[in-house]
């Protein structure tokens, strides 16, 4: 299994036993959606509270509070990596918060280049130099629709980690995530 985890914060995100969607076939589980993120599918599922089995029989009084605990409705990717909700974002304080994570995510990619001695075969090195690009044109689709999305970062809350993106697909109804892919670490387990 692949865990993706934020390059900056180290929180994990996701993991491929979740569908990433796209374009390009990589893997049978695993597709690109563009050169810049990654799109995780999600589902809505029912989560209670834990229940412990004493062998005992339950007492009215007992009855009433597991229907007072219920259950509750919850994103199975936020859910299963503990992203928390982040604060709302308008134009101008995404576009604030943006520009210095891509800046760091920039600096990333040119170091992890250098460390490739900046061949230009290498994959370090063309994703360095096309990610400025890549990084404009999906930065601007998200500020022209930015009260269509919901914003979650890591656990740890790192403000200069990720900003993940949720958004629903066109039938309003099939959540999915939005990942940088820059932004990402894989680590196998």
């Amino acid at each position: 299994m692949l865990v993706y985890k934020d390059a900056i914060s180290e929180d994990e995100l996701f993991t491929d036993a979740f569908v990433i969607t796209g374009k390009t076939e990589k893997t049978a589980k695993t597709e690109e959606v563009d050169p810049f993120i990654y799109e995780v599918d999600c589902k809505m599922i029912t989560v209670g509270p834990t229940e412990v089995n004493t062998g005992a029989n339950a007492s009215a009084e007992d009855a009433e509070e597991a229907l007072e605990d219920g259950s509750s409705l919850v994103n199975n990717v936020i859910y299963s990596n503990r992203l928390q909700e982040s604060s709302k974002f308008d134009k101008k304080s995404y576009m604030v918060y943006i520009k210095g994570y891509l800046k760091a995510i920039d600096a990333r990619l040119k170091k992890l280049a250098e460390a490739k001695n900046n061949d230009p075969e290498s994959k370090e090195f063309k994703r360095s130099q096309s990610f400025q690009k890549d990084a404009q044109a999906f930065v601007l689709k998200v500020v022209k629709n930015i009260g269509d999305y919901d914003f979650y970062t890591g656990e740890s809350m790192n403000p200069d980690g990720m900003i993940v993106l949720l958004n629903y697909r066109a039938d309003g109804i099939t959540p999915y995530l939005s990942f940088f892919r820059d932004g990402l670490t894989e680590m196998k387990v």
